[in-house]
């Protein structure tokens, strides 16, 4: 796996689509916020982008988009979000896609927020075709299969009756409950099996029954497996905070890349993974 401090070092010309899973971005954790500045800095640099998927868990917790919708001006002008819309909305005029897909962590993120840049919500399981390849994408939670409790906590939270009953509590209330939520979430993964909470085997199977090649996040165990006898399926990795002790701690991803050669047919494209690195 190839590394780049920035993408633009990387066949500029070539990176058409830029997948991204699993950022956990929140105010708690300037150093990845300033990461993901960094890589949309790269994105506006790449001529020949056509799309930017966020797979999920982009946020570490969202409470709903009123809690910036409803902000005041003056209040949106120190946020720390309106950065990030700031530079996805250039992303956006210059002619990229901003696809966004919910994650577990983020599962009250709604159209609206995603207004404000021009940006999609989208619904998993996304397919992507490039020439004859088609491509399943999603956030990966619903692949765990063997993690019983976990679905059906995610089967509650992904109703809609049970969201709009969170989305109609006050925001000092949701916030409230969203941080239990993750204090319970932590207690019950540290008594779990590593292998329970990764994908099962069947599940990848029948996922990627209908296309060539699956790509998910969520594991937090970036690599490329052999689903099938002939079919791919691609992990992209959570963005995380490494020599934390050092003066310039490093903040590291394992992001996904559609490469087109400039001289060859556009329909003709590779798929790769590579190690995203930003100093902070």
């Amino acid at each position: 796996m190839q590394t780049f401090n920035h993408l633009i070092t990387t066949r500029p010309h070539e990176v058409r689509q830029v997948f991204i899973s699993d950022l956990h971005l929140s105010p708690e954790e300037p150093a990845l916020v300033q990461a993901f500045l960094a890589l949309l800095d790269d994105c506006l640099a790449l001529p020949v982008l056509k799309r930017l998927f966020i797979l999920g868990d982009w946020f570490e917790v969202w409470i709903g988009d009123d809690a910036y919708l409803t902000l005041s001006d003056a209040a949106r002008q120190t946020h720390w979000l309106t950065p990030l819309i700031a530079k996805l909305k250039q992303l956006r005029i210059n002619g990229c896609e901003i696809l966004v897909m919910h994650g577990n962590r983020d599962f009250l993120l709604g159209q609206p927020f995603c207004n404000l840049f021009g940006g999609e919500l989208i619904d998993e399981p996304h397919m992507l075709t490039i020439g004859q390849q088609h491509y399943r994408l999603e956030h990966g939670d619903a692949l765990c299969t063997d993690d019983k409790k976990y679905q059906f906590f995610r089967k509650i939270m992904r109703n809609r009756l049970t969201q709009w009953y969170l989305l109609n509590k006050s925001l000092k209330k949701r916030l409230a409950i969203a941080e239990k939520m993750r204090q319970k979430s932590q207690q019950n993964n540290a008594n779990k099996a590593a292998h329970i909470m990764d994908v099962n085997d069947e599940a990848v199977i029948q996922a990627v029954a209908s296309s060539n090649a699956l790509l998910h996040g969520h594991t937090h165990r970036p690599d490329i497996h052999q689903a099938t006898t002939d079919k791919k399926r691609y992990v992209l990795g959570d963005w995380r905070l490494i020599d934390k002790e050092k003066r310039q701690p490093t903040v590291s991803a394992v992001i996904g890349v559609m490469i087109t050669n400039a001289h060859s047919d556009s329909n003709k494209a590779n798929f790769e993974l590579v190690e995203f690195s930003s100093l902070v």
